[in-house]
């Protein structure tokens, strides 16, 4: 069940970010940004960002030679880091953005996989074969790391681009403090889904553990 999903995982991850990378590059370049501003943007967005790491993870467990090419992204903290952060990506769609734009055709196809298929493919896997119990409380502090970056990246970037990946980040057209809650918001969730994540990955181990019996 767990190679299974692993397998699918990787396969709709890859066409999702690869047909994603096709139509959003051409589409940007013809609102005015060059070929390489349209390849940062493409990068510049936190679902993107995590699909892809949700892929690497994949990448990482198929073989031995891919373990050690991609060790990095094998390791139980980095699985715990991207079940939380690609459930992140499906909530703040689902709670945010979904109702702010109406993509059709490709787009629409890309939306589903990246926002809803690929978090849960994901989530369904780590439940299966990705928890084993080595997570512990001080993992948390190592997976905030990733969304501050990102966030930090994101409002530097801005002044210069003249632009942000994400609306309610845009201190253009939103107050401080709204910009403000909305980020609290969203690492409020990042570490309540942490906490999930730290409790199911040992009450998992638990579940699997031999039990002795006499």
């Amino acid at each position: 069940m767990g190679r299974l999903l692993q397998i699918a995982g990787l396969a709709v991850g890859l066409f999702a970010l690869v047909l994603q990378f096709c139509i959003t590059v051409p589409a940007s370049m013809t609102v005015g940004r060059g070929l390489f501003g349209s390849i940062v943007f493409y990068f510049s967005f936190f679902t993107i960002l995590t699909n892809i790491g949700v892929v690497l993870v994949y990448a990482s467990l198929l073989s031995a030679s891919s373990y050690a090419w991609l060790p990095g992204f094998a390791g139980y903290r980095m699985r715990g880091a991207m079940v939380v952060s690609i459930a992140v990506v499906h909530i703040v769609y689902v709670t945010l953005l979904a109702h702010l734009s109406n993509p059709q055709g490709l787009f629409l196809l890309c939306d589903v996989l990246l926002h809803y298929v690929t978090p849960a493919l994901f989530v369904l896997w780590w439940l299966v074969a990705g928890a084993d119990g080595r997570t512990r409380w001080s993992d948390i502090s190592w997976w905030m790391l990733y969304p501050l970056a990102y966030l930090a990246y994101v409002l530097a970037r801005a002044p210069f681009a003249g632009e942000v990946p994400y609306p309610f980040l845009d201190l253009t057209k939103n107050s401080v403090g709204s910009v403000a809650v909305s980020t609290l918001g969203v690492t409020a969730v990042f570490l309540v889904l942490s906490v999930v994540a730290v409790l199911a990955d040992n009450g998992i181990a638990r579940i699997r553990a031999p039990r002795h019996v006499g």
